[in-house]
């Protein structure tokens, strides 16, 4: 297990490099002054060229790049142009809010979306069977932030059943919290996996193998959980990766629209503001967790799939 850690570590160096360097180019392409917008339209010529001193904007661009590089590898993230405040504040105060509503969506969307596929492909061609593809379609059709505004007016502004913004305080209220936005984002989820579940457990029900445990009078029950969905996994894994991912980006959004703290929250704000160091660490906080994660799904086939485990 630890060397094949290891190689998936090394893969990801070159992939954090070059999101690093995109990251650093695109910033630095962008119209507007850090400078002007820090200190405002009223700054007079000494003051910006003072704070841009400061804060290293006027050196060599290749010196800011691997004094960039550098800063990210040893997690000196440097402090905020706007209000000077320690970027690893804002990141330790933010990054748990947007952890919290991606685990609890995508929680809510394998377990919704999984048993959904299983019941569709149990009764293939069946009114189940049609329910769970509608449902599918219509779960892919509708936009995040769309589903959002409505789930807030109706359930929030109309109903007061939930709170129009905040994060909460204490487990229970945080779960209060997170329900609306983390529905919200399951959505597409429950589709996506419901209909991947569909798919992939259709193909295994096919097999030899599954007509041989039924010909030696298996319980349908076992031959559709122990030999068809246990073999049907793989792909789901596959799927489950890429809907954390999808949830995690998703949530830019969705922090947005229900106004809750999170990275995406920041991110937005510091994007209009120019607030180049609060940009780059957001941007490795992501970049880490996309990393994070393919390396997990890789852990996943080693456990789901034996044959990986052999070679």
């Amino acid at each position: 297990m630890l060397p094949v850690i290891g190689a998936r570590l090394l893969d990801a160096v070159p992939t954090v490099l070059l999101v690093l360097t995109l990251v650093f180019i695109a910033l630095r392409l962008l119209p507007g002054d850090p400078a002007l917008v820090a200190l405002g339209d009223y700054a007079t010529a000494e003051q910006l060229a003072l704070f841009r001193e400061q804060m290293g904007l006027n050196a060599p661009l290749w010196q800011q790049y691997f004094t960039f590089i550098w800063d990210m590898l040893t997690l000196d993230f440097g402090q905020s142009l706007i209000d000077r405040t320690p970027v690893l504040r804002l990141l330790a105060d933010n990054l748990p809010y947007t952890i919290e509503l991606t685990l609890v969506a995508t929680g809510m969307g394998l377990l919704v979306g999984i048993p959904l596929g299983v019941v569709a492909a149990v009764n293939r061609n069946k009114l189940p069977d049609a329910g769970v593809r509608v449902f599918s379609l219509v779960g892919y059709a509708i936009p995040d932030f769309y589903l959002g505004a409505l789930l807030l007016i109706v359930f929030a502004l109309t109903l007061g059943w939930f709170p129009i913004n905040g994060g909460g305080t204490g487990f229970v209220d945080r779960m209060y919290h997170v329900f609306l936005p983390a529905v919200t984002l399951a959505m597409v989820k429950t589709a996506f996996l419901g209909r991947l579940t569909r798919t992939s457990l259709l193909e295994v029900l096919g097999k030899d193998y599954i007509r041989t445990a039924r010909a030696k009078g298996a319980r349908e029950n076992r031959v559709i959980y122990r030999h068809g969905l246990r073999n049907a996994l793989l792909p789901i894994t596959t799927g489950l990766g890429l809907s954390l991912l999808a949830t995690l980006s998703g949530s830019v959004a969705i922090e947005l629209v229900f106004n809750r703290p999170g990275i995406g929250e920041v991110l937005i704000s510091a994007i209009a503001k120019r607030d180049y160091p609060v940009i780059q660490a957001g941007v490795v906080v992501f970049a880490f967790f996309v990393v994070l994660i393919n390396l997990l799904v890789d852990l996943a086939y080693i456990v789901v799939d034996p044959r990986i485990r052999v070679k």
